[in-house]
């Protein structure tokens, strides 16, 4: 188990409505319907923290805790995306890469979840800091598939291999 420390991803100035999902007034509302209708009593005479306000959304620093560690493996390595039931020998990088990121070429940790960030934003993992005693977090997972389709439209092939066997010599490929 590892913690999880970066950056979110940037949002920019953004209205009450979006950034803490507070009811939109109706239809006629005078000076426009996306606020909120009361920022707080006349007494105290400020208006307090609690209350919702527009302001920057995302680019915040956040920790994410106990994230589940699948898998550490180089990148460069010819089987890096095979496992135990899966022995098709592929790169954990899918076809055609990773989205606004590419290939993967240096060693890489593969977790359970999200991670928090853009794409190549750097991000520090750590030892978790508590003391782990359930079983859903002592337990052994193995990995049974790792898909490597492609990331962008319909992935249908899992290597290059395996597509110019299904779709025969192509045009392209002359």
């Amino acid at each position: 188990m590892i913690d999880i420390i970066a950056t979110t991803k940037g949002h920019g100035f953004e209205g009450v409505t979006h950034r803490w999902g507070t009811k939109k007034l109706p239809r006629k509302t005078h000076r426009g319907l996306r606020k909120v209708a009361c920022i707080g009593a006349w007494h105290p005479s400020r208006v307090m923290y609690s209350v919702a306000r527009a302001g920057q959304r995302g680019y915040h620093r956040r920790t994410e805790i106990n994230k589940k560690i699948y898998r550490i493996a180089k990148g460069s390595d010819a089987k890096s995306g095979t496992t135990e039931y899966d022995l098709t020998e592929k790169n954990i990088t899918p076809m055609g890469g990773f989205p606004h990121y590419g290939v993967v070429n240096d060693d890489f940790v593969m977790i359970k979840g999200c991670c928090a960030g853009s794409k190549k934003r750097v991000i520090t993992l750590r030892k978790s800091l508590t003391v782990h005693t359930k079983r859903s977090a002592l337990e052994k997972v193995t990995l049974k598939f790792i898909d490597t389709s492609s990331k962008f439209g319909h992935g249908r092939f899992q290597t290059a291999a395996e597509k110019h066997q299904f779709m025969g010599t192509l045009k392209k490929d002359i």
